[in-house]
């Protein structure tokens, strides 16, 4: 049981790994339109091997092994049983929002592949921070289980939010007055 428990954990950090460095890649090879020929082409076929090494070869690989390994771990614990564990329906709930996450990534990821850039680098950004808000609360869920109330889960949950956001802007203000 531990053994599942371990490969669980692991193919998650990898599939984390996976979310927060596709998005930077989206970043750059969005960013690399403004750039002049040749460079641009350089850097955007550069940033193509990347990006479908890393979300082929790391991030969905790992999705799966995670879905594999997560209710296997649930079974193995409960027989797949709710009961005594209504932390674990919430949980769940952020999980299956983490793949749905994952899917718009997908779509994101076919769009650049055909040289489709919808998001601008700040939006991609900000985007970028959805991965964090789900790591966050599934690992408090996960960690703290029963000792957390609703309420304050969903207050901390709501500041992590605004301290986010502020951390982007304060870094868009860096960047856009020449610091950064």
């Amino acid at each position: 049981m531990l053994y599942i428990k371990a490969l669980h954990i692991i193919f998650i950090v990898t599939w984390f790994s996976g979310l927060f460095y596709i998005v930077r890649l989206f970043i750059y090879n969005t960013e690399a339109n403004d750039i002049a020929e040749p460079a641009k082409a350089i850097l955007q076929k550069q940033f193509g091997i990347m990006i479908k090494r890393l979300w082929f070869g790391i991030t969905w690989p790992s999705a799966i092994l995670t879905l594999i390994f997560g209710p296997w771990m649930w079974y193995l614990y409960s027989g797949f049983h709710l009961s005594g564990f209504p932390w674990l329906m919430l949980k769940l709930g952020f999980v299956i929002g983490l793949y749905i996450y994952h899917f718009t990534l997908h779509i994101i990821y076919k769009q650049q592949m055909a040289g489709i850039h919808k998001y601008t680098s700040g939006q991609l950004r900000i985007w970028n921070e959805v991965a964090t808000l789900f790591l966050f609360a599934i690992i408090m869920l996960v960690v703290v289980k029963q000792g957390i109330s609703l309420v304050w889960g969903l207050i901390g949950l709501v500041a992590f939010v605004v301290v986010l956001m502020s951390a982007i802007k304060i870094y868009k203000n860096i960047r856009a007055n020449g610091k950064g």
